[in-house]
């Protein structure tokens, strides 16, 4: 018992990273506030952010390795694999700011040029659908670990 609670420990925290680093992502990713300072904090924000979905995705894996029920019950899930399934679309939809955070502090650094305020709204958009489909993920979880719809 003790494992299985240090195991969902360890996944609480690393998922409340996630929001915490994704939240700061959106309040900072606004074109009316971007300066230079902004543009290296959002690239030092959005590797955290990295960082802790790794953690996520990790102790999500340990939970199903080394916890009660085992990877036998949970891979056979199929809110498990929705959660995986919406973990890997926001993932995928993270390249492109990732990608934008990296080329805007290249080019700060370069020439002093902040990114035009079309690519900051275009970006922020992304990274609020990331947050509106990180909600339903708890939904899935809160539902898995109450049975509702288990095999």
């Amino acid at each position: 018992m003790l494992l299985e609670s240090l195991l969902a420990y360890a996944h609480i925290v690393a998922i409340l990273s996630v929001v915490v680093f994704l939240t700061s992502e959106a309040a900072l990713c606004r074109a009316e506030w971007l300066n230079a300072a902004v543009v290296r904090r959002l690239a030092r924000v959005d590797l955290i952010y990295l960082a802790a979905a790794i953690a996520v995705l990790l102790t999500g894996v340990a939970r199903t390795w080394w916890g009660m029920k085992g990877t036998g019950w949970y891979w056979q899930q199929p809110l498990l694999h929705l959660k995986l399934t919406l973990f890997v679309v926001i993932g995928l939809i993270s390249i492109k700011p990732t990608m934008s955070f990296t080329r805007w502090r290249k080019q700060l650094d370069a020439t002093g040029a902040l990114p035009d305020e079309a690519e900051v709204r275009s970006v922020r958009k992304l990274i609020m659908l990331e947050a509106h489909l990180l909600v339903l993920i708890p939904l899935a979880a809160t539902l898995l670990a109450r049975g509702v719809w288990t095999r």
